[in-house]
């Protein structure tokens, strides 16, 4: 190793002894071994030919990481300290340029070398050369500002004695203080003494006051090099480092950690700081007020001061900052963290429960995922005390579990919920986005004098390249594999043709050999964020992410993806094939998307059809890279523009025009995915404001004469009607009976549900806000109308609400007047009874209508309609009515009184009625709403009779129905969750009226996606009534409907296991105390609690493609929502919060809370313990109640549990307990306030 060779004045040692007057010799001495010649010659190797190429410094970096691991010492990890030697021997001043200076900082940043060695190194040689080597000493005091804090711990071994002897060496501790034996913590104290000391001496010489200083640091070294020959330059550079260098001393006195470690030497080395004192009241004696301190006296006084408060703190703790001290009290890396509990990974499980939470279909937020989830990870980074590359690992991997939990391995559960589609966006699209505001906000800060963007971009790299140690992580679903293989085959392509020196890099002509390449998911997450610009496309040639390619010349192989959008940009019609290949591909880029939305909106009928069924296709449900950017088209689709400057003016000729593109456009968002994608951008409120007009618009209009029926195929204003309309309704809840709308004793609802109110609320406060989605800005995804909309806007629409809350309300006989509705309703019937020939069934009025619960109000005859009491022609009743649809929805209630009412009376049997119900259904697909909400308050009243399920007059599920329920048993123990068999046996099962009912017209329906925007909206009305009553009905429900659909066998089960937690309260209690074991492990002494899985894959588990894989943390996300009193889950959660921070504490003590207080395991990981139950607790507390739960912790659960402690038990409580319960009360309360 090369040293600089200037000579060192003699220093008297204690001994009396001088030491040796060179700085070689000195350093035989006192300096650890050098480092072998091979690794000086292997790093310096590659240092050279990395800034001959024109690497980056982080790249570099890597590489001679690389050759510390092959180092013939053997591999010593990293910080390394032979590695810090050959840097900074090198740097100083052989190779004093800016890339090694770079390179140094980075190796600094990354750790791999320890950053207060690289300071003492660099203090013993750049200081006393400050005048010949400005440019140095200024880099090395922005060093020292910017690292003099980073002295956290070194794992015990060879390396930790080589840092602290290297420090020692570098800045003679031992021998300037006398100190026999130095450790690591001793050095750092010393250290950080010792660089402040020779600041200041070097700021008394720079300004030339005759202060005289011994140190050999300050005064050795040439005054005079070859800078001198720039004159003004090098001048002014010298005197602007004398004032950055007491910049630098007052920045780092006065930070709280060192002023601590001063007051260290103040009580431990008086004497030595007495010396420190001595240099500071120097410069305040009166013959020193000079010129030349003029403009640093405010810098000196600070400096002062900041010395004289290490003197005056004290070791007493503040309790009105406890708080600070629970935050602070260290990582979660300890190894009693990682042996007891989830493990460092725990710290983050709220992430992984937050993505979870926003699969669920009942999960609303009222913006964009991606922003929340932006808060959230900022919160978490601050709170774990993790650097930026472990808060990004940390949120890849939560999205990678998401997708692997349904995409992994054998096929996933089939049923209507979010599938791969959802999952795979918040992955691709949902994590990028909330990244950008990141890079973002580190840009502003390096822009302001710090370094943000590049730490936060490089943690990034560093994070995405550190994914290849998760490969079952990264394992593509089946469906996306070749999606996968193509992103690897670009970036193959991309370096095939920059070796080659084409200027055409990742294009693939049409007439080059086909290259095959493997994907994975990290060559789509890594092509997600580079079209996002968080990273460029160097990332393609990171080491292993582009593995050999085999090329083949058979062009039967090649797989172009941009032809089919190539042959639309060049003028192709959208017809045939190309629309196929452009709906099942999506867009490369958003050009292609404006082309598509200005044919949508200015095209031929076919032309607007194709476009937007186009949109709505794979660039919509898979185009992850420009997602945002289609949805915010797509909602613009649903406001087509009008020839009226106020489009809910009621002029409805406008959209005559765009039907066929609104019922593409409304056909394809009908699906369960779509809607869920549109639910994670937040736009559900403005996706809800677009509909209304249409709804208000094609409610208004009549259907043509030779409408006879709804046809999937045929566009008529009915089948546009009940796709917008449908789909309103399906974005909140309006089919909620009245004990769901229960009032708490706190003053609010048990749960705040989404209304159409709501929905309203929350899109004109975008407005307001002027929240609206930009191209470049993340947070929005549209520009919103500059007005606000209300439903009085609607009148028609407005009209129904009111009705659909009435029917909830109170039964339709006790509330409806005589009017036209009678007459439509008779109409409706009439039409239905001919289809089935039958006779006619006769809607009476009000005048003959009885208030009495359960009185008919309907007769049926075999004479013609004069009976009714509205006057209607012969000619009427022989053809469909053709009415408005707001019309028809207003009369279907009474349409549907009639026909429960005659069967009530024997006049129609259960098939005729669910026959009866399907036609309704069929003519008029959108009276699927009013049937929902009507059976649902029916089923709520509890005013019909039950019937039997017996085969003959209903559907039988006797045959399935005691192994479906065996098999929910045998799922909810899986879970730790045991219920007793509910239905009795050899007793024929029953049903209320309207639930059988409305069962057996879901079953009726097509299992196909095009009935999805009618089997949905009374599918989840049917588990949400099933579930609410009493127990046995779901069983029923759910034994009914895997007779008609077996492949979803396991998705009906899964629904089923829902139920009980309605209905008692005992499985809620067991699905937690499931949870809290399955994520912090069992509690035994027989070593199994190191074996078992826990944490993260214990709570949520790896995959679900059945049942049996169903994990305690998944279940309870997806039926907390269902609890009925949601207040018992803040008094359960918080005894289980006790009770396992003092099992884990027992545990980690092997031998009870006692050793706590004398040295059997330390206070501070009894605490790290404690905090992992807390953040299970607080996690399960916030996503079941939300804001609700956490105001009934704060305000009720903690105060009186704490009022009640002296009145539980007697005998003496060990005041260890006491703490470890405070704290584990303290960081419930503190953690569930987290966004």
């Amino acid at each position: 190793m090369a040293y600089a060779t200037s000579t060192i004045p003699n220093l008297q040692l204690p001994n009396g002894k001088t030491m040796l007057s060179t700085r070689e010799e000195t350093m035989e001495v006192s300096v650890s071994p050098s480092p072998t010649p091979d690794l000086e010659r292997r790093v310096m190797a590659v240092v050279t030919a990395s800034e001959a190429r024109g690497d980056p410094p982080f790249v570099c970096a890597v590489e001679v990481s690389r050759c510390c691991v092959s180092d013939e010492n053997g591999d010593l990890g990293f910080p390394n300290a032979d590695l810090a030697s050959v840097l900074v021997s090198n740097l100083c001043f052989a190779h004093n340029t800016p890339f090694m200076w770079k390179l140094l900082e980075q190796a600094m940043a990354n750790r791999l070398v320890y950053p207060l060695q690289v300071l003492a190194l660099l203090t013993s040689r750049v200081v006393p050369n400050r005048t010949a080597q400005p440019e140095a000493y200024r880099l090395s005091l922005e060093l020292i500002r910017r690292y003099s804090l980073s002295f956290s711990l070194v794992e015990t071994g060879p390396r930790k004695k080589m840092i602290v002897k290297s420090i020692d060496g570098a800045m003679l501790l031992s021998h300037t203080y006398q100190v026999e034996e130095i450790d690591f913590g001793t050095s750092i104290v010393l250290f950080v003494f010792s660089t402040i000391t020779t600041l200041i001496d070097c700021v008394f010489e720079d300004y030339g006051l005759p202060f005289a200083s011994h140190s050999r640091v300050v005064n050795e070294g040439p005054k005079y090099s070859d800078l001198d020959t720039r004159g003004k330059h090098g001048n002014h550079l010298r005197e602007s480092n004398a004032f950055m260098a007491l910049e630098t001393l007052e920045n780092i006195s006065s930070q709280k950690k060192i002023q601590h470690l001063l007051h260290l030497v103040y009580l431990n080395m008086p004497a030595t700081f007495n010396k420190l004192l001595q240099r500071l009241r120097f410069i305040e004696t009166p013959k020193l007020s000079t010129n030349s301190l003029a403009a640093v006296n405010h810098l000196l006084e600070k400096l002062f001061s900041n010395v004289q408060k290490s003197i005056n703190l004290t070791y007493l703790p503040n309790k009105h900052n406890i708080l600070g001290y629970l935050l602070n009290t260290g990582s979660m890396n300890s190894p009693p963290s990682l042996l007891i509990g989830a493990g460092r990974s725990g710290c983050w499980i709220t992430v992984d429960i937050f993505m979870e939470n926003s699969m669920e279909r009942k999960t609303c937020c009222p913006g964009a995922v991606f922003e929340k989830l932006t808060e959230l990870i900022t919160t978490l980074q601050i709170i774990n005390q993790a650097s930026w590359q472990e808060t990004f690992q940390a949120l890849w991997l939560s999205a990678l579990r998401l997708v692997q939990r349904v995409g992994a391995g054998r096929e996933p559960m089939i049923g209507p919920l979010p599938h791969l589609d959802s999952r795979m966006c918040m992955l691709l699209a949902i994590v990028p986005l909330s990244i950008v505001p990141l890079l973002k906000e580190g840009s502003n800060t390096s822009n302001a004098g710090g370094n943000g963007i590049l730490s936060r971009k490089q943690s990034l790299v560093a994070c995405l390249q550190s994914l290849k140690q998760f490969p079952s992580l990264l394992s593509p679903p089946l469906t996306v594999v070749d999606v996968a293989n193509d992103a690897a085959k670009k970036a193959a392509s991309f370096v095939r043709d920059y070796k080659a020196g084409s200027g055409n890099l990742g294009m693939m002509p049409s007439n080059y050999s086909s290259m095959k390449a493997v994907g994975n998911l990290l060559h789509l997450v890594v092509e997600a964020c580079i079209a996002r610009d968080l990273i460029d496309t160097s990332a393609y040639f990171w080491p292993g992410y582009v593995l050999p390619a085999v090329v083949t010349k058979d062009p039967d192989l090649i797989l172009i993806q941009e032809a089919p959008w190539l042959s639309f940009m060049q003028g192709a019609p959208l017809t045939g094939p190309l629309q196929s290949a452009l709906m099942a591909t999506p867009s490369p880029s958003i050009i292609e998307l404006e082309k598509l939305n200005i044919l949508a909106l200015n095209g031929t009928e076919e032309e607007r059809m194709a476009a937007s069924k186009i949109l709505c296709g794979a660039s919509l449900t898979r185009g992850w890279n420009i997602q945002e950017h289609v949805v915010r088209i797509v909602v613009k689709l649903l406001s087509p523009p009008q020839t009226s400057d106020n489009p809910i003016s009621g002029d409805t000729s406008g959209y005559l025009c765009h039907m066929h593109m609104l019922s593409a456009v409304l056909s394809c968002l009908a699906h369960v995915d779509v809607i869920h994608i549109l639910t994670l951008y937040g736009v559900v409120s403005q996706v809800a404001a677009a509909l209304m007009p249409l709804c208000e618009a094609f409610g208004s209009m009549p259907p043509p004469p030779t409408y006879q029926s709804s046809n999937e195929d045929e566009v008529t204003v009915y089948s546009i009607f009940s796709f917008a309309f449908l789909f309103l309704v399906r974005l909140y809840k309006f089919y909620g009976p009245v004990q769901e709308q229960l009032v708490s004793s706190r003053g609010g609802p048990v749960r705040p549900e989404t209304t159409l109110d709501r929905l309203l609320l929350m899109r004109n406060n975008h407005v307001c806000t002027n929240d609206g989605l930009g191209v470049n800005d993340t947070k929005t995804f549209h520009k919103s109308p500059s007005h606000s909309v209300y439903i009085d806007s609607f009148p028609k629409l407005r009209n129904w609400y009111f009705q659909n809350q009435a029917c909830v309300a109170s039964v339709i006989s006790g509330l409806c007047k005589p009017k036209p509705s009678h007459q439509v309703a008779n109409l409706i019937l009439n039409m239905i009874c001919r289809k089935m020939n039958k006779g006619e069934i006769v809607v009476s009025d009000s005048s003959s209508m009885s208030t009495g619960a359960g009185t008919s109000t309907s007769t049926m005859t075999s004479s013609s309609m004069s009976e009714s009491s509205g006057s209607v022609s012969e000619e009427s009743c022989q053809r469909p009515p053709l009415l408005p649809a707001w019309e028809m929805l207003e009369a279907v209630p009474f349409v549907l009184e009639a026909l429960l009412s005659a069967y009530a009376y024997g006049r129609l049997s259960s098939r005729d009625l669910t026959t009866g119900l399907r036609l309704l259904v069929d003519f008029f697909p959108a009276s699927v709403a009013t049937i929902t909400t009507y059976f649902s308050a029916e089923i709520t009243r509890g005013i019909w009779k039950s019937v039997q399920m017996n085969g003959t007059e209903w559907p039988s599920p006797a045959e399935g129905l005691y192994t479906f329920e065996s098999e929910i048993k045998e799922v909810l123990s899986h879970v730790g969750v045991y219920i007793q068999n509910s239905y009795p046996r050899g007793m024929a099962p029953t049903l209320p009226l309207p639930l059988a009912a409305l069962g057996s017209l879901t079953i009726t329906f097509k299992l196909d996606k095009k009935s999805d925007y009618t089997r949905d909206v009374v599918g989840e009305a049917l588990e949400n009534c099933a579930t609410g009553c009493s127990w046995p009905s779901m069983l029923i429900i759910g034994a009914l409907w895997t007779q008609k659909a077996r492949r979803w066998y396991d998705f009906i089960i899964f629904v089923a296991t829902r139920a009980p937690f309605m209905h008692m309260k005992e499985p809620i209690e067991q699905l937690m105390r499931s949870c809290f074991k399955a994520f912090l492990g069992p509690i035994s002494g027989d070593g199994s609690s190191l074996t078992s899985v826990r944490g993260i894959i214990g709570l949520m588990g790896q995959s679900v493609t059945n049942n049996s894989d169903l994990s305690p943390g998944l279940l309870f996300v997806r039926t907390c929502h269902t609890f009925q009193d949601p207040h018992f889950c803040s008094e359960i959660i918080f005894k289980l919060v006790i009770e396992w921070s003092g099992k884990l504490t027992d545990e980690q003590a092997c031998g009870g809370l006692t050793l706590l207080k004398f040295g059997g395991v330390s206070l501070a990981a009894a605490i790290c313990i404690v905090r992992q139950v807390a953040i299970i607790g607080a996690s399960l507390l916030c996503v079941a109640g939300r804001a609700l739960l956490v105001q009934v912790l704060f305000e009720e659960t903690v105060p009186t549990s704490l009022l009640s402690q002296h009145e539980k038990g007697s005998g003496h409580v060990l005041s260890s307990s006491n703490i470890l319960q405070g704290y584990a009360i303290s960081y419930l309360m503190f953690f569930s306030v987290i966004p």
